[in-house]
């Protein structure tokens, strides 16, 4: 029995060493041993740049160096690496790639420098190189490298086009090595052009007609599609720029950034019959393109625009940059049901555009550094653009600005853009391991609870939105200090490693820039950036200037040198907390009730009644405070009881640009003896044509406001928007915060 077990056991030792020794040698391996000569063979000149790269990185890994020879039909006994470049015409392979290998040799076969390098990043990573951000390269130390036997893997990317907008996209290395392309190079004109095109600085004003009819009025926002002389201008121009710029792939020729567009009785008529105001937009870029065929000329499908034209054949030639700025971006697009109507609109477009690229957003615009949770949609989203014809991406994030989790969204958005069958979680965990080390597992936690705190709350998450609007979602106070304590725990981890460290404070800003945000709004109550001294009057708490101060000079050190798409800087941000700080008061409403007899527009309700009575001015954010009603007339009641005042002063928010203006009139009524009475008016000065984002404080006096229990406040919003910003389905807003009572 012992003989036969023995028997067995030999048997079963040795088909294990068999199938380990078959196992080694299914791959090819090139040693770490002195005394090899490791080598990287090209055919060409034009691929020595990608072999120098490559013998930099394994001459970093490895002890003993590499070579770089040009490949001959000698026979080498060792295996050798190969760098080729195959020359293909075939403009649908230029961004695609060979690695192979027979049973001694590794073989990179791509058509031109640039796919060459490609390929050589692509092996690296798959012997554990890394390149989290620009300057951040993990480099491996090892003693072999392997590669399988006789093997062929094809790469191809599952967009022609890839374009990210964060900071180290800026760099080149960067970009080679997560195969990206990068928009300044290859636009002569980018984005909106018009302005370019036509200035109106040189025309409008000797030839209105060359511009859009809008509104009953000619505006300089755009041009009139059908004016054979504007497409004249613009195709000289078009010629100068293309003659000037020869080497590079796009030119746009693209509305600017607003909703105006020409109603002219020509242009009418192209948009009833081919869908809307993009009908005669790509009447006109057709019109164009004709003249320039072999010339890619992009275009922007943006606000009046967003949909595709019926009815009417767009050029082979004009490249549409979809921009779908309006999502969800808390639910991945599949997933949400408001997004079903932009599905259909997508599905569209992929059947009317023969080159349709895709704008995605992915950042908060308004607060670069606020926490937001969008993750988990990228994998969904690229998927169904991919299936749907989209053929680039431009995904605009922070540009040069770190905001938050830049490094991981960057290096995420690059990875799916070249396939989007990545497993997202690994890729995740691949990067939190390398880039915060012994943190990594703190930060996943982070990561994860915002994502399912965000998920929960089932709110909706918007470019242009901010840590008010979420402060009762995954911003809530509760949330905030879990988040802050895995932080810390993350902190713990790193046991004093600088570096690691730093990373982890630059999270912790985001938190911070919640915390002072929402303290703003909060005012006077908890969480609040006042508190009430002993002499009843308002102060900041104690600290927390300092701290604000310390958060502005800790965002200049780590380069963040914009908070906000708006071009908010640190040092400004602390120089309007100084401001906002200073502005309280203290009068004699401050515990009156205040009813609103018309509602405000949702999303504008601040904190309701109360905030008009608080005791704090609003400042210039019409996010913090300020309460708005939109194309109506706020009136609002204030429960008096015969307080003994004679002066009231309203705070009203000018902000043209978000259509945010001055009142046209102030009634204010008494109530008594069961009946309102007119008290008084005060009729405000006509509107003027003013970008500047002010406050504007509004007095009025009567010696009557004590005669009464009510006070009824009738504000008449502007009846219609001023001719140089009316837009369509656009109102007037009118914004509030104190409402200050005092007897004088």
């Amino acid at each position: 029995m012992f003989n036969k077990q023995l028997k067995l056991f030999c048997t079963l030792f040795f088909l294990v060493l068999i199938n380990f020794k078959t196992m080694a040698q299914s791959n090819i391996i090139i040693e770490n041993k002195m005394g090899n000569e490791n080598t990287i063979h090209i055919t060409e000149e034009n691929a020595k740049p990608a072999a120098k790269i490559l013998k930099s990185y394994l001459d970093k890994s490895l002890l003993n160096p590499f070579f770089i020879k040009i490949e001959n039909n000698n026979q080498e006994t060792t295996s050798a690496i190969h760098l080729r470049i195959s020359n293909s015409e075939n403009q649908k392979d230029i961004n695609s790639f060979v690695i192979k290998s027979d049973s001694k040799d590794i073989f990179l076969v791509a058509p031109n420098e640039k796919s060459l390098r490609y390929a050589v990043y692509t092996l690296l990573e798959s012997w554990g190189f890394r390149k989290f951000t620009s300057i951040d390269t993990y480099i491996p130390k090892l003693k072999k490298v392997e590669f399988p036997k006789n093997t062929t893997q094809h790469y191809k990317p599952s967009f022609e086009y890839r374009v990210i907008l964060y900071p180290d996209a800026y760099d080149e290395d960067f970009r080679d090595w997560h195969k990206l392309d990068w928009h300044l190079n290859d636009f002569s004109v980018w984005g909106h052009s018009f302005d370019k095109l036509l200035p109106p600085k040189e025309y409008f004003k000797t030839n209105p007609e060359f511009y859009a009819l809008y509104e009953g009025n000619r505006r300089a926002e755009s041009l009139c599609m059908t004016n054979d002389t504007v497409v004249a201008l613009v195709t000289k121009k078009m010629g100068k720029i293309i003659a000037e710029n020869p080497n590079t792939t796009f030119y746009s020729v693209s509305q600017n950034d607003d909703a105006v567009y020409c109603e002219c009785a020509q242009c009418k008529l192209l948009n009833e019959n081919h869908g809307g105001p993009q009908g005669s937009l790509y009447y006109f870029l057709n019109k164009i393109a004709v003249l320039f065929p072999k010339t890619k000329i992009t275009t922007l499908a943006y606000l009046h625009t967003y949909k595709p034209p019926t009815g009417l054949k767009i050029e082979p030639n004009i490249y549409t940059l979809f921009c779908p700025i309006e999502l969800n971006r808390g639910k991945s697009i599949i997933n949400d049901s408001q997004s079903k109507p932009f599905i259909k609109i997508l599905q569209n477009w992929g059947k009317t555009a023969s080159n349709l690229y895709l704008w995605d957003y992915t950042v908060q615009f308004s607060n670069y550094f606020s926490p937001f949770p969008n993750f988990h949609t990228f994998s969904d989203n690229y998927k169904l653009f991919k299936q749907n014809n989209v053929k680039g991406l431009f995904v605009q994030g922070y540009a040069d600005v770190p905001g938050d989790f830049s490094e991981l969204r960057q290096y995420l958005l690059a990875k799916i853009l070249w396939d989007t069958e990545i497993n997202i979680e690994t890729t995740t965990d691949d990067f939190l391991r390398g880039f915060y080390g012994k943190a990594a597992s703190n930060i996943k936690k982070y990561l994860i609870l915002l994502t399912d705190n965000q998920k929960n709350s089932n709110a909706d998450l918007d470019i242009y939105s901010g840590p008010v609007q979420s402060r009762n979602t995954f911003l809530s106070p509760e949330a905030m200090n879990q988040y802050d304590q895995l932080l810390e725990e993350a902190l713990e981890a790193v046991d004093g490693d600088l570096t690691l460290e730093s990373r982890i404070h630059k999270l912790r800003l985001a938190l911070e820039f919640v915390f002072f945000e929402q303290s703003k709004f909060y005012g006077k109550d908890q969480h609040g950036m006042f508190i009430i001294n002993e002499k009843g009057e308002k102060e900041v708490k104690k600290g927390l200037n300092e701290r604000v101060r310390k958060f502005a000079e800790t965002c200049n050190q780590f380069g963040i040198y914009e908070l906000s798409e708006d071009g908010l800087s640190p040092d400004k941000y602390y120089e309007d907390w100084l401001e906002i700080a200073k502005e309280t008061t203290t009068h004699l409403g401050e515990k009156m009730q205040v009813n609103f007899l018309t509602a405000p527009a949702e999303g504008f309700t601040g904190k309701g009644g109360y905030g008009l009575v608080d005791g704090i001015r609003g400042h210039t954010d019409y996010n913090i405070n300020w309460i708005g009603w939109y194309g109506t007339n706020p009136e609002i009641e204030l429960i008096t009881n015969n307080l003994e005042f004679n002066q009231l002063k309203i705070n009203f928010l000018n902000n043209q640009r978000h259509w945010i203006f001055l009142p046209k009139k102030i009634l204010i009524y008494g109530f008594k003896k069961k009946k309102w009475n007119l008290i008084n008016e005060k009729k405000i000065v006509n509107l003027t044509k003013d970008y500047t984002v002010k406050t504007s404080q509004i007095e009025i006096q009567d010696k009557n406001f004590s005669n009464f229990e009510k006070i009824k406040l009738i504000i008449e919003n502007q009846e219609e928007l001023p001719v140089w910003r009316k837009r369509k389905l656009k109102k007037p807003m009118v914004m509030i915060d104190e409402i200050e009572l005092y007897k004088k």
